[in-house]
């Protein structure tokens, strides 16, 4: 493999990594506040109580 696409990888794998943590805590401070989501599901809106989110 180049360079560039191992590269690219690393860059790809850490980009994945921060958003999922971010999600993380996010979740953690709307279950904290007792917030909700809002969702599309097919074109279909749906609210999610964030203490219904298990991660």
């Amino acid at each position: 493999m180049s360079e560039k696409i191992m590269t690219l990888e690393i860059l790809h794998e850490k980009i994945s990594k921060g958003m999922e943590l971010t999600f993380k805590k996010l979740v953690a401070y709307k279950k904290k506040n007792d917030g909700v989501f809002i969702f599309s599901d097919h074109g279909k809106i749906v609210q999610v109580n964030a203490k219904d989110i298990k991660l």
